[in-house]
């Protein structure tokens, strides 16, 4: 008698109009999380192989690694196979568990990028004092307090998405499932999942970038007081790679939640793509952007080459 029931599946959002091209789509999609494979398995190879690579740093970027891959792995396979076999439904249970993954992940992501902030705080502005904080052990328990603070902080969000009536329209904005996406579909009050997500993003993934910059607010201080130009871009030069993984990470996800909040009425394309970007663009430039930066990593890759 009533069309708000229990969803048994959710639909994949696909671009009108552009069907037949979804085997480029996914050709395309598989080529860059080929690339994304293959590159971060490359920086875990080679740090582990390089002795002199043993450093807080290098540890960080290897959790950066193993984020972005299983980030990538936890939503790419299941949107080839929509895009290569037409698979567009995907069954509640399996939608809340790739939600889990997507927003724990990002969350866990998130704090060790403030972690490497930290890092580059404390050797440039303590270089003394970087070898007794941060100790390969301090680095281990920060891994292990960034899963924490992930699971800890989004396993509620799939939780409270589970007792509410879905409409008969289960249609997703993109080909894999976001808390937020999920939500408006939902035929009930989303009031509390509405406010403890938002809550969850604002204390994680933004209190961390207050802090990111606050990190660089810091190091620019203590660099503007070295005495020539050339000790500050040295200084200085060794913050540019972490840099750009920060804007590579925020910068999608901010457009993410742009186009959730205020682009109701955008194309289709435009949050597919989006959503795209968001899940790939990061772990195929993360090891290209250290690769480049690092010169031991370009050494060890070039031999293996």
């Amino acid at each position: 008698n009533s069309s708000d029931l229990s969803p048994s599946s959710f639909i994949l959002a696909s671009i009108p109009g552009l069907e037949n091209t979804h085997v480029w789509m996914a050709t395309l999609l598989c080529s860059l999380y080929i690339l994304a494979v293959t590159g971060n398995c490359a920086v875990l190879f080679v740090v582990r192989a390089e002795p002199s690579l043993h450093l807080p740093m290098y540890f960080f970027l290897c959790m950066l690694a193993a984020i972005d891959l299983a980030l990538a792995t936890s939503t790419v396979p299941r949107v080839l196979c929509f895009y290569w076999f037409n698979t567009r439904e995907i069954s509640f249970g399996a939608c809340l568990v790739q939600m889990f993954f997507i927003h724990t992940l990002s969350a866990i992501e998130s704090t060790v990028l403030l972690a490497m902030a930290v890092d580059r705080y404390v050797a440039i502005c303590h270089p003394l004092r970087h070898p007794a904080i941060l100790t390969n052990a301090a680095t281990a328990k920060i891994g292990v307090l960034a899963m924490a603070r992930g699971v800890v902080f989004f396993l509620p969000l799939p939780l409270l998405l589970l007792p509410l009536p879905f409409c008969s329209s289960r249609t997703l904005s993109h080909s894999f499932c976001l808390h937020q996406d999920v939500m408006n579909l939902a035929c009930a009050s989303t009031t509390p999942s509405l406010v403890y997500g938002l809550a969850a993003i604002l204390l994680v993934m933004g209190l961390d970038a207050v802090l990111i910059c606050l990190s660089y607010i810091l190091i620019l201080r203590a660099v503007s007081r070295l005495a020539s130009w050339k000790e500050r871009l040295k200084a200085f030069s060794t913050c540019v790679a972490h840099i750009c993984v920060v804007l590579a990470f925020y910068v999608p996800l901010i457009g993410l939640s742009l186009v959730h909040r205020f682009g109701k009425d955008l194309a289709p394309v435009v949050h597919i793509t989006m959503g795209h970007i968001y899940i790939l663009v990061p772990a195929v430039l993360n090891p290209i952007i250290y690769g480049v930066r690092t010169k031991q990593i370009q050494r060890r890759i070039l031999n293996l080459i």
